[in-house]
């Protein structure tokens, strides 16, 4: 029998907060890339400047040390846990603890409410929305990978889940997933990248849809089938035109990423989580 790892629960809170500062601050390479390429193709100038903004701020906001968006987001925290590990300690606490300390560190706006209803501000961006699994990996018995990835809210107000009949088939999937970014127009501050969660039961859909957005962007998915449709999808939602900002052109998205589960004979739950150009998320493993 391996010998059990034991990691701090401080380790966590510390790594956490890290993480919230950094996803905040600095923009993925990927993502710059991909907007360096899409203002290469754009022939509107409008939307070059656009393109152009957005670069400008992630290079500020790199500079500067200040969060890429006034919308710090809601932290979604995914946690995969080795099979040889022991968290020593409470770590929901910990990683609650962790958001407070890094939004407070980096000044990052608390945009949490403690009810839907009553709408009364946490004052520190607690509690986070926490996801655990149990990884398999090897190379991962003895760590804990946490990915931290704040959410803002004008991307994840246009997202939308629906229970297709099986029937529906392909055609109903693409039809749906290019009718949420239509609707969503240019409230989720395109180009944006579009996660789509198929299969499983409807929260499972949800949380797939949120998960592919953890993908690289500009990563191929490993099923044929799925990579051919995510790059048909993203030819039919950059046919569009609602463009940079929604100031019209041939960038609405920057990508379409998606990820399956086995799902019920009578059942095709399909999700879709918008997630603005910026699409922030960082990793560690301790």
């Amino acid at each position: 029998m391996a010998d059990i790892r034991f990691v701090s629960a401080e380790l966590i809170a510390s790594t956490v907060a890290q993480l919230c500062i950094k996803a905040n601050i600095h923009a993925k390479e990927s993502i710059l890339t991909a907007l360096c390429k899409a203002r290469e193709v754009e022939s509107s100038p409008l939307a070059r400047t656009a393109l152009d903004t957005l670069l400008e701020n992630a290079d500020a906001a790199k500079q500067e040390k200040l969060p890429l968006c006034q919308d710090t987001g809601m932290a979604v925290v995914f946690v995969s846990l080795g099979r040889n590990v022991h968290i020593d300690g409470d770590i929901d606490k910990a990683i609650n603890e962790g958001v407070r300390h890094g939004y407070r560190e980096a000044y990052l706006r608390n945009s949490i409410v403690q009810d839907p209803i009553n709408r009364i501000n946490t004052g520190d961006n607690t509690p986070a929305v926490i996801h655990y699994d149990f990884s398999s990996d090897s190379a991962l018995s003895d760590s804990v990978r946490i990915t931290v990835a704040p959410k803002g809210f004008g991307s994840e107000n246009m997202s939308a889940l629906r229970m297709l009949n099986p029937s529906d088939g392909m055609p109903g999937i693409e039809d749906f997933v290019v009718e949420t970014v239509k609707a969503a127009g240019a409230n989720p501050c395109p180009p944006v990248i579009v996660g789509a969660g198929i299969g499983g039961t409807m929260e499972k859909a949800a949380l797939l849809a949120k998960q592919a957005l953890l993908r690289d962007l500009g990563s191929t998915n490993p099923d044929p089938l799925w990579a051919q449709t995510e790059s048909r999808l993203l030819e039919r939602i950059n046919a569009l035109g609602i463009g940079p900002a929604g100031f019209g052109g041939r960038t609405t998205a920057l990508g379409v990423q998606i990820l399956c589960y086995p799902t019920h004979i009578a059942g095709l739950p399909v999700a879709v989580n918008i997630s603005c150009h910026a699409t922030r998320h960082e990793t560690a493993v301790k």
